[in-house]
């Protein structure tokens, strides 16, 4: 798999709880993808894309590194993502 719909992805990489949770964030406008704001939940990223999530009153930059079919535990969720607010500190 080198593609992976956004809102299945910030469900899979636990950003949020509920895939409708991703989907209504993205369309409400506090989702970007390497800069460009998406609207569209079903836009599709890939690996090296920047995605930038505006939540709870927090910004988070976070880099795909992979996918998952299925949504596991916490340890499997921070394998498909490196956090890249936590480098520059």
């Amino acid at each position: 798999m080198d593609r992976q719909r956004l809102d299945k992805w910030l469900w899979h990489a636990r950003v949020v709880k509920a895939r409708t949770s991703a989907a209504e964030l993205v369309a409400s406008g506090h989702v970007r993808v390497n800069g460009v704001r998406e609207k569209s939940p079903g836009h599709a990223v890939k690996a090296g894309d920047v995605v930038t999530i505006a939540l709870d009153r927090a910004v988070r930059v976070l880099k795909v590194t992979g996918f998952s079919e299925r949504r596991g535990d916490a340890a499997a969720a921070r394998v498909l993502f490196e956090d890249l607010q936590k480098a520059d500190e």
